[in-house]
């Protein structure tokens, strides 16, 4: 049914078709993410071991790389122990975490899915603007979740981690509680980096311009500020090395966002030069009864 779907035009699909197309997109979306997934809950110990602990480890590679070639930077996590409080918290953490990683682990299939779905329903020359996008929002989402794992989560626990009120009070964390963390520190971090994706759509529909980013800058700015501060401890450091990360991609997006402007300028112009030119032709090629019946 799928497959005799997709051999239809968009445009002659009735409203069922389409729910019924949109039906099999995710289903083939989800079946992708629930196999990613069963293979990360039976790679436990590695999961548990390297990605979910592992930033809470002193053997991290970020703790290793600052020490190395950053040696007045060099920092390592505090003394952090992990307990669980329910005695069903350990499987419901391993089924957490593999859902998560499936759904990062697939996000590129599961993005091309959403993208089949849509592409039929645009204008050729809007595809070839969007040519390559599931390669770079992959890329860009992959990038960011890889920044939030050794960038984000190495600062956060270590600043949480060796934070203390009184040397009477020591730090432990659940278990369920540091894989909230985990993913709070990554999949955010995954979503924000693709906003030059979401900048060159709203450019392409009319709704943002070049002009009006540049003269809401700082504006700009203070939400970069608040977004880093929500998603990060409150110490400057580590809102600064998420900060700037963002600041960049939101120049990057004005970039794109420029170009996109003076593409539709462009178009606009060479659509005006042939209005002109059409126009000066059918007045050439009038009759004479015509010009001196428009004359009178």
């Amino acid at each position: 049914m799928a497959t005799q779907q997709a051999g239809k035009d968009a445009n002659e699909m009735s409203f069922f078709e389409h729910l019924e197309a949109l039906r099999w997109h995710i289903l083939r979306s989800c079946l992708a993410i629930l196999i990613v997934s069963v293979g990360v809950f039976l790679a436990k110990d590695f999961v548990f071991r390297q990605v979910i602990l592992g930033p809470c480890s002193p053997d991290f590679l970020t703790y290793r790389l600052f020490c190395e070639w950053l040696p007045s930077m060099c920092f390592y996590p505090g003394e952090l122990q992990i307990i669980t409080r329910d005695i069903q918290e350990q499987f419901m953490s391993h089924v957490q975490v593999s859902m998560s990683l499936g759904l990062i682990i697939a996000f590129p299939y599961v993005f091309w899915e959403f993208w089949r779905f849509i592409r039929p329903g645009l204008y050729k020359n809007e595809i070839k603007a969007a040519r390559g996008i599931v390669v770079i929002c992959s890329l860009l989402f992959l990038t960011g979740v890889l920044f939030g794992f050794y960038i984000v989560a190495p600062i956060a626990i270590t600043f949480l981690s060796t934070y203390t009120v009184s040397d009477q009070v020591s730090n432990t964390t659940t278990l369920s509680a540091l894989v909230n963390s985990m993913t709070m520190f990554t999949l955010p971090m995954g979503l924000v980096f693709e906003l030059p994706v979401i900048m060159f759509f709203l450019a392409k529909i009319g709704l943002i311009t070049y002009e009006f980013l540049s003269r809401y800058r700082r504006h700009a700015i203070v939400i970069i500020a608040i977004v880093a501060a929500v998603i990060t401890p409150p110490d400057a450091i580590t809102m600064m090395m998420v900060g700037i990360p963002l600041y960049i991609l939101f120049e990057a997006s004005m970039i794109v966002v420029r170009r996109i402007d003076k593409e539709k300028k462009r178009k606009e112009e060479i659509e005006e030069a042939e209005s002109l030119a059409a126009a000066k032709a059918n007045a050439t090629i009038q009759s004479p009864a015509e010009i001196k019946e428009d004359q009178s």
